[in-house]
């Protein structure tokens, strides 16, 4: 178990931590936000970090491609369903991004049975910068951002179709070689 694989484990293990303190007293309470925020955003620069780390130190583990990008969703997806729980975020924008990534996993799936690594791609990792960024803003709810955390909210969703459009296009051989 080496260091990038125990930050993924870290990034799961926070993960009720964040959701119990942003959903206390029906999320209305700041300085529970406040922690809540602070644990969002620990999380996701564990996610930059163990990265970095497991590339440089050649510490690249079958664990940690399977376990990052599902630590990952976790998060995110935990946020934005809270986040509609407290009423800002509509239901069907998680949908969208929900769905995609079940999609990006059945593909992955697929060629991971077929030996074949699909990585993720830039816009896959603009998607996710972006949509911590805008889970961060959302859960501030800074009155003076309201515009940034809108156009924050949306360019994550159009990078969610985007990459999920490329991940398709470049890998639509899965699909046909893969039997599906």
């Amino acid at each position: 178990m080496n260091l990038p694989n125990k930050l993924t484990i870290l990034r799961v293990c926070l993960i009720p931590f964040f959701v119990v303190f942003l959903l206390l007293e029906g999320g209305q309470n700041q300085t529970y936000r406040s922690i809540s925020t602070v644990i969002f955003i620990v999380a996701s620069l564990t996610d930059m970090l163990d990265g970095k780390i497991a590339r440089k130190y050649n510490l690249v583990t079958n664990f940690g491609k399977f376990m990052d990008p599902l630590a990952d969703k976790l998060l995110v997806c935990s946020a934005l369903i809270c986040l509609i729980e407290l009423g800002q975020i509509p239901s069907w924008m998680v949908i969208v991004i929900i769905s995609r990534e079940f999609i990006i996993s059945g593909f992955r799936l697929v060629a991971s049975d077929n030996g074949v690594v699909i990585a993720a791609s830039y816009w896959g990792k603009f998607k996710t910068t972006f949509q911590m960024i805008a889970v961060v803003l959302l859960i501030l709810q800074i009155p003076a951002l309201t515009l940034v955390t809108n156009i924050c909210l949306w360019i994550a969703l159009i990078l969610t179709v985007v990459s999920l459009a490329d991940y398709v296009v470049k890998n639509r051989k899965v699909l046909t070689e893969g039997g599906m």
